[in-house]
C-alpha cells in the first residue's frame, strides 16, 4: 500500500490549528466519557474548556506571527479576520459550557455527547470563518449545523425540544439546498469554487447571469443561518424548544460564524460590484430589524422575546454589509463581538431563574425578581440596556459605530430606520425591567451559590458589556485590524 505523501501540506497545518485543536478535544471528551463514571464529575467540562482555551491561544499566536496565511491549496485562510472570530467563538463556547455545567447535573443528559457536540459545532464555526473555498465553506457549515440540530433536541423527554430539532433540521436542509445550487452556479460561471478565482473570473469576463443567480441563492442559504427576514420563521420555535444554554449558543455562535462567512463571500469576492447587491441587502436589513422588533413587542415569553430580538440584531448587523466600507465592516465585526456577550448574559440570567421542571420563561415569572435577587436583577438591567443600545454599554457603542458608518457612506435613511427600530426595542426590553422592579412576585430562585459556573458566566458577560461600553476604542481597533485583513 502506497503511503500518503504529506509533504505538500508541510507548513499548512498551522492554518487549521485552532479548529483541529477543538475537534481533537471533542474526540478526547468522548473517549474520557467512557472512563469518567461519576455523573457529577467536572473533568469533562474542564477538558472541553481547556481545549477551547488552547485553540484561542493558538489563534492569538497566529495573529502575532503573520498578518495572513493560506493553507491546503488556499482553501483555508488564517487572516486576522478569521482569527478574530476564532477567539470570539472559542470564548463564546467556553461560556456556553460554563452555563451548562449545573444544567447537566440537573438533567439526565449524556454529558460527554453534549460537550463533544458543542465543540464539534465550534470546530465547524472556526473552519467556516476561515473558509476561502465554497466547498470547504459548505462542509464546515454542515459540521456546525448537524451538531446544533442534535443539541437542539437533547431534551428528548420534552415534546417541544424534539419538535424544535425536527423543524430546524427540515428547514435547514431546505436552505442548504439553495446554498448548494448557488455554489454550483458559481462553479459554472467561474470554473472554480475558490473565492479568489471567482473574483478573478468576474474581473476578467464581467458579471454573468449565473454569477448573480448564484449570489442570490447563497444569500438565501446564509439568510436562514443568520435568521434574516423572511427566512427567520424557524427561529422563535427552535429557540424556545432548545435547552436554554444551546439557545444562547445558537443565537451567538451560529450567527457570528455565518455572518463571518457571509461577509467574506460578499465583500471579499463581490465587493467590486457592491452596487448590484447593496440594494437587496438594504431591503433585507430594514425588513429584518423591523419584523424582529415589532413582533417582539407582543411576546409574553422572555425566551421568545429574545428570539425575535436576535432577529432584529441580525438586521442591525447587516447594515455593516450594506455599507460595504472599511468602517462598516469593522463595525460589523465589533457588533458581533459585543452581541455575543450581552446575549449570552441575558440567556444566562434566564437559565438562573429557572429550575429543572419549572423554567422561568413567562414574563410574569420575573415579577419582583430585581429586589429578591439583586445580582440577577442588576445583571439583567445591564443586558437589557445593552441590547436596547443605551449608554454606557457595549450595545450602544456597537450601534453607534454601525449607524455612523451608514451615515458616512450616504445611507442616512438606513441609519434613521435603525435608530427608530432601536426606540421600538426599548419598549419590550424595558418591559422586562418593569416586571422585575415594579411588579410584586413570590417566585423563588435556586441560590446562585449552588451554581458557581453559571454565576461566573453572568459576571464575565456583565464586566465585558460594561468595560467595552466605557472603553470601546481598543476592541474597535482590533475589529478594524481584523476586517482590514479580509480579501
Amino acid at each position: 500500500m502506497t503511503p500518503i505523501d504529506v509533504a505538500p501540506f508541510a507548513g499548512h497545518w498551522e492554518v487549521a490549528l485552532p479548529g483541529l485543536i477543538v475537534a481533537a478535544t471533542a474526540m478526547l471528551v468522548m473517549a474520557a466519557d467512557l472512563v469518567v463514571r461519576d455523573p457529577d464529575a467536572d473533568a469533562l467540562p474542564v477538558l472541553g474548556i481547556a481545549g477551547l482555551a488552547a485553540a484561542a491561544a493558538a489563534a492569538a499566536w497566529l495573529w502575532g506571527a503573520a498578518p495572513a496565511a493560506d493553507g491546503f491549496a488556499s482553501t483555508l485562510r488564517a487572516d486576522r479576520y478569521a482569527l478574530f472570530f476564532t477567539v470570539l467563538l472559542c470564548v463564546g463556547s467556553i461560556l456556553t459550557i460554563l452555563m451548562s455545567v449545573e444544567f447537566l447535573r440537573e438533567h439526565p443528559l449524556p454529558r460527554g455527547e453534549y460537550l463533544a457536540l458543542v465543540m464539534l459545532a465550534t470546530a465547524g464555526m472556526i473552519f467556516l470563518a476561515a473558509a476561502n473555498d465554497l466547498v470547504v465553506l459548505f462542509v464546515a457549515l454542515e459540521i456546525m449545523s448537524v451538531a446544533v440540530y442534535v443539541l437542539t433536541g437533547m431534551l428528548r423527554a420534552e415534546a417541544r425540544s424534539t419538535e424544535a430539532a425536527l423543524k430546524y433540521f427540515l428547514l435547514g436542509a431546505f436552505a442548504t439546498g439553495f446554498l448548494l445550487y448557488g455554489i454550483a452556479f458559481f462553479y459554472g460561471a467561474a470554473g472554480s469554487t475558490r473565492l479568489g478565482a471567482i473574483a478573478a473570473a468576474m474581473a476578467r469576463d464581467g458579471v454573468r447571469p449565473f454569477t448573480m443567480l448564484g449570489l442570490a441563492l447563497v444569500l438565501v442559504g446564509f439568510g436562514f443561518k443568520v435568521a434574516l427576514a423572511p427566512f427567520h420563521v424557524w427561529t422563535p420555535d427552535v429557540y424556545e424548544g432548545a435547552p436554554t444554554a444551546i439557545t444562547a449558543f445558537m443565537a451567538v455562535g451560529v450567527k457570528a460564524a455565518a455572518f463571518a462567512a457571509f461577509a467574506r463571500v460578499v465583500l471579499a469576492t463581490f465587493g467590486g460590484i457592491a452596487a448590484s447587491w447593496s440594494g437587496l441587502l438594504w431591503i433585507l436589513a430594514v425588513l429584518t430589524m423591523t419584523v424582529g422588533n415589532v413582533v417582539a413587542v407582543s411576546q409574553r415569553s422572555v425566551k421568545r422575546m429574545l428570539a425575535y430580538s436576535s432577529i432584529a440584531h441580525a438586521g442591525y448587523a447587516l447594515i455593516g454589509l450594506v455599507v460595504a466600507t472599511p468602517a462598516g465592516g469593522a463595525a460589523l465585526v465589533f457588533y458581533l463581538a459585543v452581541y455575543t456577550f450581552m446575549t449570552l448574559g441575558a440567556f444566562g440570567v434566564l437559565l438562573a431563574l429557572g429550575r429543572r421542571d419549572e423554567p422561568a420563561e413567562a414574563l410574569a415569572d420575573w415579577a419582583g425578581i430585581g429586589f429578591r435577587h439583586p445580582v440577577l436583577g442588576l445583571s439583567m438591567v445591564v443586558f437589557m440596556l445593552s441590547l436596547a443600545g443605551m449608554p454606557p454599554t457595549a450595545g450602544f457603542a456597537g450601534k453607534f459605530y454601525l449607524f455612523s458608518a451608514a451615515v458616512d457612506a450616504g445611507y442616512v435613511g438606513l441609519a434613521v430606520i435603525g435608530v427608530l427600530n432601536s426606540l421600538v426595542s426599548v419598549y419590550y426590553y424595558f418591559g422586562v425591567l418593569v416586571q422585575m422592579y415594579m411588579v410584586e412576585g413570590t417566585r423563588s430562585v435556586v441560590a446562585l451559590g449552588s451554581r458557581p459556573c453559571l454565576l461566573a458566566t453572568i459576571v464575565v458577560a456583565v464586566l465585558v458589556t460594561l468595560l467595552v461600553g466605557i472603553l470601546p476604542a481598543g476592541p474597535m481597533e482590533l475589529a478594524r485590524e481584523a476586517f482590514a485583513s479580509l480579501r
